[in-house]
């Protein structure tokens, strides 16, 4: 899930982003680089039995992750072919008619980001480019709010679906729909996949943290583990007027993104430039999401990024959200904090705060009738 923010334009200085944190970033142009890199990250170390294998790719994790909050990870060890069925069971579910994708529609989960996102709904850094109106079937007449033009559906974390699962009797909040046979099976194949590996990595973050290995192990039990598909048409509209997706950061701890070959990632560097995330072929992109940058004090970087397809081809992409026990509370990493370096967020639980990002960000859906809760945030 990601967190919007707020995108002003100066005529004689940088443009600057402010997040809904009251955290306040600059970049100098809109124009993507690639002179600046994202390192590339040899993952089949985390797999290696020698401490000193994990410890290696552990230190190149930590460096990267407070560097740029960004990498790539190859090797892996996931078969492409998981991969494959998420892609094309992507380009089937939103090929569907709209109407039929709307039995599902995000907004009637309160609290939840899982189900349907439709195409131009939300208007994360209000771009100039006016959305589509109408869809009078479903009462929709002010979709004009300068949106982002993707779409996307969501699924939440299913113990039925996970082989380590400490209680499979508990219920999974996902809406899946009807009549769309392999569809379900398909999407949690790849999802138990990067499961397993983000368990494992959140080990090799533990030993990047200078922690013990398995420090973080009772917070990945019952994991914060949703996953989302998006469907990106190609931009004709300029990088001045509409993004794929507008400039955001994610919310759980750390992020898994499949790309196609269509590229369009792009990452905000701390030189103020956009870095853009070039596809790999059999790799994946990691990035540092809120609820790592909160525990670990500002350590670890959850980096603004955003999502802009000129390839002249649609996009597809599949990143996996994986975060902490929500029950947990997000309290400060021991070997991040100091008496001269004190804890600067608010410690709550994970359930809560995901809570008031969900709604935060709901409430910007123009499909959606009914305001999110509380106004003030953590």
């Amino acid at each position: 899930m990601s967190q919007t923010i707020t995108a002003t334009v100066s005529q004689n200085g940088p443009r600057t982003a402010a997040l809904n944190n009251g955290s306040v970033y600059s970049f100098h142009s809109n124009v993507s680089t690639t002179l600046e890199k994202i390192p590339i990250i040899d993952a089949a170390r985390v797999w290696s039995e020698k401490l000193e294998d994990r410890q290696a790719v552990a230190e190149e994790i930590r460096e990267a992750s407070g560097k740029i909050g960004f990498f790539y990870l190859i090797n892996h060890g996931i078969d492409q072919k998981y991969a494959d069925e998420v892609m094309n069971q992507a380009k089937r579910f939103f090929a569907l008619p709209e109407q039929k994708k709307m039995e599902v529609f995000t907004g009637l989960v309160p609290n939840e980001y899982v189900g349907y996102h439709p195409m131009e709904c939300y208007n994360r850094n209000g771009w100039k480019y006016q959305g589509r109106q109408g869809r009078a079937k479903f009462n929709l007449a002010m979709i004009n709010k300068n949106t982002d033009l993707s779409e996307a559906f969501n699924w939440a974390y299913d113990p039925a679906e996970d082989p380590e699962a400490v209680d499979k009797d508990q219920s999974s909040v996902s809406l899946w729909p009807s009549n769309l046979p392999g569809f379900r099976e398909g999407l949690y194949a790849y999802h138990s996949q990067l499961l397993r590996l983000s368990r494992r990595l959140s080990r090799i973050f533990a030993l990047a943290l200078h922690l013990p290995e398995d420090y973080f192990d009772e917070y990945v039990r019952r994991p914060e583990a949703g996953m989302r598909i998006l469907h990106y048409p190609d931009q004709e509209h300029s990088v001045e007027e509409q993004n794929g997706i507008g400039a955001h950061t994610d919310v759980e701890c750390f992020t898994i993104v499949t790309q196609d070959s269509a590229g369009g990632l792009e990452v905000l560097s701390k030189s103020g430039m956009w870095v853009k995330a070039e596809p790999i072929p059999d790799s994946f992109v990691v990035n540092i999401a809120d609820c790592f940058m909160r525990q670990t004090n500002d350590f670890f970087v959850s980096t603004i990024h955003r999502v802009i397809n000129k390839s002249g081809k649609k996009r597809y992409s599949a990143p996996f959200f994986f975060g902490f026990d929500r029950t947990k509370l997000l309290e400060a990493v021991p070997t991040c904090i100091s008496e001269e370096n004190p804890m600067k967020y608010p410690i709550m639980t994970g359930g809560e705060y995901y809570k008031w990002r969900t709604n935060r960000h709901k409430r910007t859906n123009t499909y959606n009738k009914k305001a999110a809760n509380e106004e003030a945030g953590p």
